[in-house]
């Protein structure tokens, strides 16, 4: 019997960026669940997911609070961040989460922190 692939939740509130996350994870073996918004995730529940890539400005609940919510809820659950924007200087405030990417993040580094952050969490680091 195979291992279930593992559920990366996507938030962005960019069709595009949902679209063109969704193509790399599954072609990179995960299952993919996409949202345009932090309250929609949170509406469908955190408990068959196994890491989040959420944007961090979106109207309504941003990433910064998505992760807070989350790290309540499940505190192993890895959360990575991106923005288009330069606020990655802000490091006081990415203390927590699993991955920091500015757009346009390299797929590659992406994928290895991803896979890094999923093997840590099964093992209970």
């Amino acid at each position: 019997m195979h291992k279930p692939r593992p559920v990366v939740a996507v938030v962005d509130d960019d069709p595009r960026v949902l679209e063109s996350l969704q193509d790399l994870l599954e072609s990179a073996g995960y299952s993919v669940r996409s949202f345009s918004s932090a309250r929609s995730l949170l509406e469908s529940g955190l408990t068959k997911v196994d890491a989040i890539i959420t944007d961090i400005s979106m109207p309504g609940t941003g990433g910064f609070e998505l992760r807070d919510t989350v790290k309540q809820a499940r505190p192993e659950l890895p959360v990575f961040l991106i923005t288009g924007r330069h606020e990655i200087a802000d490091q006081d405030r990415a203390r927590g989460v699993a991955g920091f990417f500015q757009k346009p993040f390299n797929a590659k580094i992406l994928l290895a922190a991803l896979g890094d952050a999923l093997r840590a969490s099964r093992e209970g680091g």
